[in-house]
C-alpha cells in the first residue's frame, strides 16, 4: 500500500514538474548545449553549410582579442555605477517609499516609470536629450552662459560610457527599489519600535538593525548587478552602437556583431560560453562572500 502511495506521489509531482522541466531543457540547457558545440566550430550560419572542426580556436582567438578587453573594461563601468550610484539610490527610494509619508504610491509610480517605458524609448529619450546642438542639456547650460562644457557627449571615449552607464542606472533605479523595498518590509516592525525604547536614533537603526536584516537583499542585488552588466547590450547599442569604432562597446555587442555582421557564429558562441562562465563564477564567488560573512555572526 505505501509503494502505491509513493509511485502515486511521484507521478504526481513529474506531472506538475514536467512542464516547467520541458521549457528549462528547450530555452536554456539545449542552446547552451548547443551554444558550447558551436564553439567548437567554425560556422557561416548558411543552412546546409558543414561545420568546421577548429578546436578551442574560436576560445583563443576570443581571448587575445583587445576589443573584447575593452568591451570587459566597459563592463567594470557598468558594474561600478551598480555599486557607486544605483545601489544607494534604490537603497535610499525604497526606504522612502516604505516609511509613512503620503504620497508613496504616487512615488513608486513615478520611479518605476523609466522600467515601464522599455529601453529603446529610453535610449533615444536621452540620445535626444545628450545631443549637442539642439539637445535639452546643451540647451540648458547654453542659457546658463556654459557654453564650454557643451560637447559631444555621445562620440567621446569614456565620456560616452559614463553617459551610457549613468542613462542606465537612471533607467533601472526604480526596479531596484523594489527589491530593496520588499527587504525592507520584511523586517519585523517590532524590533523598530524595540530599538526605539532602547534609544537609538535613525542612523543607528539602519546601521544595526536594516542592514544586517538587509544581506540576502544586497547579495541578489550584487548577482543581478555583476552578471547584469556583463550581459548589458540593448542600451549601449540604442545609444552609441558600440562606437565610436569599438570604444563603447560591450561583450553583448560583440556577441551581436560577430554573430549577425561577420557571419562568425562559431567565435560568438565562444564569447557567450566564456561569458557565461565569468557569470557563474561571479555568482559563486559573491554567495561565498556573503556566506563567509554570515559564518562570521
Amino acid at each position: 500500500m505505501k509503494g502505491k502511495t509513493k509511485k502515486k506521489e511521484y507521478i504526481i509531482a513529474i506531472t506538475f514538474l514536467a512542464p516547467a522541466l520541458i521549457l528549462l531543457f528547450c530555452f536554456i540547457i539545449y542552446p547552451v548545449m548547443d551554444a558550447a558545440f558551436l564553439s567548437l566550430h567554425s560556422w557561416k550560419g548558411m543552412y546546409g553549410q558543414p561545420k568546421k572542426w577548429v578546436g578551442l580556436d574560436n576560445f583563443i582567438k576570443a581571448l587575445t582579442s583587445g576589443k573584447f578587453w575593452n568591451a570587459m573594461l566597459n563592463c567594470v563601468w557598468f558594474m561600478l555605477g551598480s555599486f557607486v550610484v544605483l545601489m544607494p539610490i534604490a537603497f535610499g527610494l525604497a526606504m522612502l517609499i516604505t516609511s509613512k509619508l503620503k504620497f508613496t504610491r504616487i512615488m513608486k509610480t513615478a520611479y518605476f516609470m523609466p522600467v515601464m517605458l522599455g529601453t529603446t524609448a529610453v535610449a533615444l529619450m536621452w540620445t535626444n536629450i545628450l545631443n549637442p546642438g539642439w539637445g535639452a542639456l546643451a540647451q540648458f547650460l547654453r542659457f546658463l552662459g556654459l557654453d564650454s562644457l557643451v560637447t559631444d557627449w555621445l562620440s567621446k571615449p569614456v565620456l560616452n560610457v559614463i553617459c551610457v552607464v549613468l542613462v542606465n542606472e537612471w533607467m533601472f533605479a526604480g526596479y531596484n527599489m523594489l527589491i530593496f523595498a520588499a527587504g525592507l518590509v520584511s523586517i519585523p516592525h517590532s524590533l523598530y519600535e524595540a530599538a526605539l525604547i532602547d534609544g537609538c536614533g535613525g542612523w543607528q537603526r539602519v546601521r544595526y538593525i536594516t542592514l544586517p536584516l538587509m544581506k540576502n537583499t544586497f547579495k541578489i542585488f550584487s548577482i543581478l548587478a555583476f552578471t547584469g552588466s556583463l550581459k548589458v547590450f540593448d542600451i549601449v547599442w540604442a545609444m552609441t552602437r558600440g562606437g565610436p569604432g569599438d570604444v563603447s562597446s560591450t561583450p553583448g555587442i560583440i556577441l551581436y556583431t560577430e554573430a549577425f555582421q561577420y557571419k562568425l557564429f562559431g567565435r560568438s558562441s565562444a564569447y557567450s560560453i566564456i561569458l557565461l562562465v565569468f557569470g557563474i563564477v561571479i555568482s559563486l564567488v559573491v554567495n561565498r562572500i556573503f556566506r563567509q560573512d554570515e559564518e562570521m555572526y
